[in-house]
C-alpha cells in the first residue's frame, strides 16, 4: 500500500473515530437529558388550590391541620382518645381537603351516574391534570391524540368501601371496578383527554409520587412521550388504615408530623392531589413553554435486606441519594436545600439525616456554611402516596422564587437530640431566608421513602432563562414604541363560567404591564382548548382589552355552538383590499408565507393566510356555507390596520365556532405565561354516603312513562319521548341532553349503553343490532333510528294481529 493510501486510510479512520465519539456524547446526553417542569396543579389541605396560594401558605406561619370533616362519619366513629383500644383510632386531626365531593362532570363528559360512583381521587386528578397542562400552555383537544404520558402515584382507593355490604350487594354496579381500581386513576386521565403516551399507576406506598416521577423522566428521555403528567393522590375516606396505623403506634397522638424535632412522636396524616407537567428541556425551550424548574437527575432503589420490611435502611438511602446526584451531574457541595422525607418518627428522622450526612456532609462542611433541610409534612401532614408531589411542587416554588421558607417555628421547641446536629453542618431554618448567595447555582434534592422499602431521590435546579424570544415583529410603517393590536379569546362550557373566567382575566389585565401583554394574549389564544361558549376581543392596551372583554362577556347571549366545529368558510374581500393586505401581513407575519408559492391572485393568497389558522378558506362570493368579509382596514390601510383587520376576522371565526390554531399568530418559541387563570370548574355535588348514614346521596326514581297501554299502540313521537326519558335516567341527567352530541360526548359509555338498551328492551322489541347503533352517532340520529325501528316493529305486529 503506497503512502498516499495509508494517509487516506488514517484520515478516514480519524473521521470515523470522531463521529463515533460524537454519537457517544449524543447518546450520553439523551440518557441524562434535563427535564423541564412546565406546569402544576394541586389540591392541598388548608383550601390550597393553586401554586400561588401554596407559596403564600409556605411563606406564612400557619399549618393546615384540622378536625375530621362531617362527611367522614366512619373516621369520627372510630375515634377514641385512648391509645391501644382495639379497633379504634386515637387520632382526630389530619391535613384534610376542604372539598372533595364537588366536580364538573359535564366538562369531562362523565355522566352523573358514573360521577357519583367515581372515587373523588379520580375527579380531582382530572381537574389538577387539566390545570397543569393549561398552565403549561398545552391546549388539550381530544382528537389531537397528544403524546402525553401519565404517571400516577396512588396507594389506596377507599371510596368504594361504602358500596360494600356482603348482605346487600345491590349498590355494586359496573362502575365499582372502574370507579375505584388504582389502574383507572391514570387510565381515566389519558382516556378523557385522548392522550397516546404510556400510562402507569404506581404504588410504592409513601414514595409512590416520586417513583412515578422517576419513571416519567425515563420515559421522556427515551422518547416514549413528548409531554408527561406526573400525579399523586391520597384521600382519607376509611377508618381501616387509620385504625391499623394507630394499632402500630405509627401516628402522632396530636395528628401532627413534627419533622426533626425533639417532640417527634409519629407522623400526622394528610390528603391531597397534585399534577406536574414535564417536558424535555430542549423541547420546552423550542416551544416557548414556561420552565419553572429543571429536573437534573433521579434514582430509585430498595432497602433490600433491612432489619424489617417496613424499617428504613440508611445504607440503601445513601445509595439512592448518591445515584441521583451522579445522574444529575451535580456535586454534593452545590446542593442548597434538601426537602426531606421527614415524617417526624423517632426511628425514621435520625436514619434519614444520617444517610444525607454520609453523602453530603463532607462537601457541606468544606464549603463553610450549613445545608438547610426541612419537610412540608410539618405544615400539611404526611400525604402518603401524594407526599412526593407536594414536596416536588414546594421545591419548584422555592427554586423559582429563590427563597427558603421556615421549616420549623421558633415555638416548636428543640431539635431531635438523637441527631448530631453540631457535627453534620445541617440546619432546620426557623425563619424564611434567601437562597444561600454563596452558591452559584440553586440546586435542591428531594427524598421520598416508601414503607415497602422503595426509596427515591430527585435533584432539581432553578432555571436560568435565556433572553425572551422575539414575538411578533413590528410591521413596516409601525414604530417600535407603538402598541400593536392584540386578540384575546376565551371560551367555556356554559355562559356563567365564561362570565366568571372573563371577569378574572379582565382583573388580571388591569394589573398587567404593556410589555407583558403580547405573551399573555398569546397564551390565552394558543394554550387553551376551545369550548362552545366563546368571546373574542381586540385592543392595543391591557386596560382597553379588560374593558372590552368584560363588556363582551356580559353581552354574550349564552348561545353555545354545536359540537361540530366550523371547518369551511368563504372569505369575501372588498375590491382593492387584498393586495395591500397581503403585503402588510407578509411583513407582520412572515412565517405564514414561508414555503408558499405566489400563485393565484391576492384574494386567494389572503384566503390561504387565513387558512393557516386551521380552517378551510376559499375566496369569492359563493353564498353557500358560512361567509365572512375581510374587515375594513382603518386609517388608510396601513400595516397596523391590516394586523387589526386580521385579528378581528379571526375573532369572528372563533366566536362562530371555528377550531382555530391561533399559535400561528406568533413566531415559534414565543414565550407562554405560566401563571394565568385556569378553567373555573363548575361545582356540583356527587357523593355516596357511607352505609347507615343516609343512603347513596340522592338516587333517582325509576322512569314511569306508560299507563299500562300495550307498546304496539304507541306513536313514534311517544316512543321517542320514552327513549329520551330512559336515556336521561341512565345518564342520571338533570337537563335535557344536547341532541347534536354523540352518546359518548353526553357522558355515555359501554356500561350505560348496555343499561339503556336493556331498559328499552324491557318494553319494546328492538330489531337493530349494536353495530347499527354506534356510540359516536349524534343523539338525534341514534334516538331517531331506534324510535323508527321500534315504531316499524310495533306497526308490523299490530298489522299481523289484525290479520289473525
Amino acid at each position: 500500500m503506497d503512502q498516499a493510501a495509508v494517509r487516506q486510510l488514517m484520515e478516514d479512520q480519524l473521521k470515523l473515530s470522531r463521529r463515533l465519539r460524537e454519537r457517544i456524547r449524543e447518546l450520553e446526553h439523551e440518557r441524562r437529558a434535563p427535564v423541564a417542569v412546565v406546569g402544576m396543579g394541586l389540591r392541598l389541605p388548608g383550601g390550597l388550590t393553586s401554586p400561588e396560594a401554596y407559596w403564600d401558605f409556605l411563606r406564612g406561619d400557619t399549618t393546615a391541620y384540622s378536625g375530621i370533616p362531617a362527611d367522614r362519619p366512619g373516621l369520627r366513629a372510630a375515634y377514641d382518645p385512648n391509645p391501644g383500644v382495639p379497633g379504634r383510632s386515637y387520632v382526630d386531626t389530619a391535613g384534610f381537603l376542604t372539598d372533595i365531593a364537588h366536580f364538573d362532570a359535564d366538562f369531562f363528559g362523565i355522566s352523573r351516574r358514573e360521577a357519583k360512583l367515581l372515587d373523588p381521587q379520580q375527579r380531582l386528578l382530572l381537574e389538577t391534570a387539566w390545570e397543569a397542562l393549561e398552565r403549561a400552555g398545552v391546549a388539550v383537544r381530544r382528537a389531537d391524540r397528544l403524546p402525553v404520558g401519565v404517571y400516577l402515584g396512588m396507594m389506596a382507593s377507599e371510596y368504594s368501601e361504602r358500596l360494600e355490604d356482603r348482605a346487600d350487594m345491590s349498590r355494586i354496579d359496573p362502575y365499582y371496578t372502574t370507579g375505584g381500581g388504582l389502574c383507572f386513576g391514570a387510565g381515566r386521565i389519558s382516556h378523557v383527554m385522548g392522550f397516546s403516551g404510556p400510562v402507569a399507576s404506581v404504588d410504592t406506598a409513601c414514595s409512590s409520587s416520586l417513583s412515578a416521577l422517576h419513571l416519567a423522566v425515563r420515559g421522556l428521555r427515551a422518547g416514549e412521550c413528548r409531554y408527561a403528567l406526573v400525579c399523586g393522590s391520597n384521600l382519607l375516606l376509611s377508618a381501616h388504615l387509620m385504625v391499623s396505623l394507630c394499632q402500630t403506634r405509627a401516628l402522632a397522638p396530636d395528628g401532627r408530623s413534627k419533622s426533626f424535632l425533639a417532640s417527634a412522636d409519629g407522623y400526622g396524616r394528610g390528603e391531597g392531589v397534585g399534577a406536574v407537567a414535564l417536558m424535555r428541556l430542549a423541547d420546552a425551550e423550542r416551544e416557548g413553554r414556561p420552565v419553572l424548574a429543571v429536573l437534573r437527575g433521579s434514582a430509585m432503589g430498595h432497602d433490600g435486606a433491612a432489619s424489617g420490611l417496613t424499617a428504613p435502611n440508611g445504607s440503601a438511602q445513601q445509595e439512592v441519594i448518591g445515584a441521583a446526584l451522579a445522574d444529575a451531574g451535580v456535586d454534593a457541595g452545590e446542593v442548597g436545600w434538601i426537602e426531606a422525607h421527614g415524617t417526624g418518627t423517632a426511628l425514621g428522622d435520625p436514619i434519614e439525616v444520617g444517610a444525607l450526612a454520609a453523602v453530603l456532609g463532607d462537601a457541606v462542611r468544606s464549603r463553610g456554611f450549613p445545608l438547610p433541610i426541612g419537610s412540608v409534612k410539618s405544615r400539611i401532614g404526611h400525604l402518603e402516596a401524594a407526599s412526593g408531589i407536594a414536596a416536588l411542587i414546594k421545591t419548584v416554588l422555592m427554586l423559582r422564587h429563590g427563597e427558603i421558607p421556615a421549616a420549623a417555628s421558633p415555638d416548636d421547641g428543640p431539635l431531635n437530640p438523637h441527631i448530631p446536629w453540631d457535627g453534620i453542618a445541617f440546619t432546620v431554618p426557623r425563619a424564611n431566608q434567601p437562597w444561600p448567595t454563596e452558591l452559584p447555582r440553586r440546586v435542591a434534592g428531594i427524598n421520598s421513602f416508601g414503607m415497602s422499602g422503595t426509596n427515591v431521590h430527585v435533584v432539581l435546579e432553578a432555571y436560568d432563562a435565556a433572553p425572551a424570544a422575539a414575538g411578533t415583529p413590528v410591521p413596516a410603517g409601525v414604530t417600535a414604541s407603538e402598541a400593536l393590536p392584540e386578540l384575546i379569546t376565551l371560551s367555556a362550557r356554559t355562559p356563567g363560567i365564561l362570565h366568571e373566567l372573563a371577569d378574572t382575566v379582565a382583573d388580571l389585565l388591569r394589573k398587567t404591564g404593556p410589555e407583558q401583554l403580547p405573551a399573555l394574549c398569546h397564551t390565552l389564544r394558543s394554550g387553551r382548548a376551545p369550548h362552545p361558549c366563546r368571546v373574542a376581543v381586540t385592543g392595543s392596551t391591557p386596560a382597553e382589552l379588560a374593558d372590552r372583554l368584560a363588556r363582551a362577556a356580559r353581552a354574550a347571549n349564552g348561545a353555545a355552538h354545536g359540537t361540530t366545529p366550523l371547518r369551511r368558510v368563504t372569505l369575501r374581500v372588498p375590491d382593492g383590499v387584498a393586495a395591500p393586505a397581503v403585503a402588510a401581513l407578509g411583513q407582520a407575519f412572515p412565517w405564514l408565507f414561508e414555503g408558499s408559492a405566489e400563485s393565484g391572485g391576492p384574494e386567494h393568497r389572503l384566503a390561504a393566510v387565513v387558512g393557516e389558522f386551521g380552517v378551510q378558506v376559499r375566496a369569492g362570493t359563493d353564498p353557500s356555507g358560512a361567509a365572512f368579509t375581510y374587515p375594513s382596514a382603518e386609517g388608510g390601510g396601513g400595516a397596523r390596520a391590516h394586523r387589526l383587520a386580521l385579528l378581528t376576522l379571526l375573532g369572528r371565526l372563533f366566536e362562530a365556532g371555528a377550531d382555530l390554531r391561533l399559535g400561528a399568530l406568533c413566531a415559534t418559541g414565543t414565550p407562554l405565561v405560566a401563571d394565568l387563570p385556569t378553567y373555573p370548574f363548575r361545582r356540583e355535588r356527587f357523593w355516596v354516603d357511607e352505609p347507615g348514614t343516609g343512603g347513596q346521596g340522592g338516587g333517582r326514581p325509576e322512569v314511569k312513562t306508560d299507563g299500562g297501554e300495550p307498546p304496539g299502540t304507541w306513536t313514534r313521537e311517544r316512543i321517542h319521548a320514552h327513549l329520551l326519558a330512559v336515556l336521561k335516567d341512565a345518564l342520571e341527567a338533570t337537563d335535557e341532553p344536547d341532541m347534536e352530541c354523540s352518546f359518548l360526548e353526553a357522558g355515555g359509555d359501554s356500561f350505560i349503553s348496555t343499561l339503556f338498551i336493556t331498559k328499552v328492551e324491557e318494553r319494546f322489541e328492538v330489531g337493530l343490532t349494536r353495530e347499527e347503533l354506534p356510540l359516536d352517532l349524534p343523539l338525534r340520529t341514534l334516538i331517531g333510528k331506534l324510535a323508527d325501528d321500534i315504531a316499524a316493529g310495533g306497526a308490523a305486529a299490530t298489522a299481523q294481529e289484525g290479520h289473525r
